[in-house]
């Protein structure tokens, strides 16, 4: 990016309109797949790795591959490059890193802990992204399908539990999926199964205690069937003994062979239905909640048309209203809530600072 002690800004203008929408994601959500970025933006997997590759050659973007256990390696995973960095502080006007803190950071990332958590994060959102995907759906007009997709870093930075006790809540994501004029707006818990069933059901309190109700319901994405059904029993117990929860669903994912989180794979948890699934219903058909706002478009910025800022007048008052009466909010296992509209106490707000910690379930 430098040459001779000048910008060198010859790469910058050697990027495609799809280059610059994939580095926003990149540097929101860190690490993406070679599938997931096929899925965001390209009509199959060899048109992405054709491109990638050129990026990767321009410093956009740094790739790398693990060695897996019996031969092998695992599908090459994409962060930012150095130079993909500083674009993206130049586009936000901030102070750029400087290579040797970038290179740590890559190093942090790539020894994470929690790296295949996050992937699994990112490729639940991405099977959603795909049905926008501008090169597989080009006469798409209006937008839809999902509209708003926040990291946990994000969540953690928007939602708290009480402003006299600022704990945010923490979950894998948040999401916005819009389609036939239905909005669903959600709370994912991702599971990967190294945690135990009750440690899961332990999160509950946090959304019991948040207005969870008042911004979306709360989905529990598991690794397979035996996992869902065993969540399904340890939240159900977890409800009976405290206040109603936030409208929930859980899905697995080895119901089918092609799974789709849009598709019909989710299924509600009620007080009706023990621990069978009498029926799975399809992303759009669950219970609508969370506020209704106007899309906004931010350059660049794709899948976040519908996000909103906690600082908005609308949604301090979802805030408000929780904390100024217990009656605010009663949501009950199959859906149902009481609304009561308060007026706004501006002076019980305060600041965040962005300090998340890491997170795996």
């Amino acid at each position: 990016m430098h040459c001779g002690g000048h910008p060198n800004a010859g790469p910058w203008f050697r990027l495609l309109d799809r280059d610059r929408r994939l580095l926003y994601p990149l540097n929101e959500h860190k690490m993406l797949t070679t599938d997931q970025i096929a899925a965001l933006e390209f009509t199959s997997t060899r048109r992405a790795q054709d491109r990638l590759r050129k990026l990767r050659e321009m410093g956009m973007l740094f790739a790398f591959r693990e060695s897996l256990y019996g031969g092998g390696t695992s599908q090459t995973r994409h962060t930012l490059g150095y130079s993909g960095a500083r674009l993206i502080a130049a586009a936000r006007a901030e102070k750029p890193p400087t290579p040797a803190a970038h290179a740590l950071s890559l190093e942090r990332l790539a020894c994470s802990r929690t790296l295949k958590h996050r992937l699994g994060v990112n490729g639940f959102f991405a099977a959603l992204a795909a049905h926008r995907n501008p090169a597989r759906h080009p006469d798409t007009a209006d937008v839809e399908a999902l509209t708003q997709w926040w990291s946990e870093r994000q969540c953690t930075d928007q939602f708290w539990t009480s402003p006299l006790d600022p704990t945010p809540i923490r979950p894998d994501g948040y999401g916005c999926w819009e389609e036939d004029g239905r909005t669903v707006r959600f709370f994912l818990e991702y599971d990967t199964g190294t945690e135990t069933l009750a440690t899961v059901a332990a999160k509950l309190p946090d959304y019991q205690d948040f207005p969870t109700d008042r911004f979306g319901i709360l989905l529990f994405s598991l690794h397979s069937s035996h996992r869902e059904t065993g969540i399904r029993t340890a939240l159900r117990r977890a409800l009976a003994h405290g206040d109603p929860g936030p409208v929930i669903a859980t899905t697995a994912r080895d119901l089918t062979a092609d799974y789709d989180p849009a598709g019909p794979v989710w299924a509600l948890l009620t007080t009706g239905n023990g621990n069978t699934v009498a029926k799975r219903l399809r992303l759009a058909e669950l219970p609508q909640r969370g506020p209704h706002i106007a899309h906004h478009s931010s350059t660049g910025q794709r899948y976040n048309e519908a996000a909103f800022d906690r600082h908005d007048l609308q949604i301090r008052d979802l805030f408000a209203n929780h904390l100024q009466s217990t009656s605010s909010s009663c949501p009950t296992l199959d859906g149902r809530h009481h609304d009561q509209a308060n007026q706004t106490d501006e002076d019980t707000f305060i600041e965040l600072e962005d300090n998340p910690l890491p997170h795996e379930c």
